[in-house]
């Protein structure tokens, strides 16, 4: 379709570390090719979202919540010192080496990645404080009081029909849909998601995150 037509602003806040939210952002990256969008990507956290039930989760996901802290400090960092928009190619960078490459979520991953999209490798240093807690923490709840906390990462917001954002949890699918196919589920899930009252289409995930 025609860049000429008006463009819908697409916030995708998400946590680099989840497998499920990479192949989300894979498929928002189609659906900018075949719709007229513009994405700003946001930061959101897991470790957040997680840090008063840990003791009711699984002992692997306590594990990655630990992992989670240092990307998601590192890329609003990079955000603060950078630019926001250095956000989407470092989100590539890191998620191309931890879900693509397999790669430990380490600091040795993450200088990889800024060096990758030419950042300071020293950025990685933000991994280990809290000194960017506050920013990164606000962007996050940005995110959460569109959809609430039951649910997890990504949320995408865009413009409501009157007033506000209309926002959604996801969606959750494997492995990322291209060309057409993006297409159809990017209008069918703003379809939904505009119905005052629409809360949730699901289905049991019969198998993990695919890669392609």
């Amino acid at each position: 379709m025609s860049d000429s037509r008006i463009r819908t602003p697409v916030d995708f806040w998400f946590d680099p570390v989840c497998p499920w939210t990479w192949l989300t952002s894979r498929w928002m990256l189609e659906v900018r090719e075949t719709r007229p969008v513009d994405i700003t990507w946001h930061v959101m956290s897991l470790a957040v979202l997680n840090e008063g039930r840990l003791d009711v989760l699984p002992e692997r996901i306590r594990v990655l919540m630990g992992q989670a802290w240092a990307p998601v400090r590192v890329l609003t960092a990079a955000s603060q010192e950078h630019g926001p928009d250095v956000l989407e190619p470092l989100y590539t960078a890191l998620g191309t080496r931890f879900h693509l490459q397999e790669q430990p979520r380490t600091r040795t991953t993450i200088e990889a990645a800024l060096r990758d999209v030419g950042l300071p490798a020293d950025l990685a240093d933000a991994g280990c404080t809290d000194g960017y807690d506050e920013l990164m923490r606000a962007s996050h709840h940005e995110g959460v009081a569109l959809v609430g906390e039951d649910v997890g990462s990504p949320v995408i917001a865009v413009p409501g029909p009157d007033t506000g954002k209309v926002a959604f949890f996801g969606p959750v699918v494997t492995p990322a849909p291209k060309g057409d196919q993006a297409a159809r589920l990017w209008d069918g899930a703003l379809a939904v998601a505009s119905i005052p009252g629409f809360y949730e289409i699901k289905r049991t995930r019969t198998q993990g995150p695919i890669f392609d």
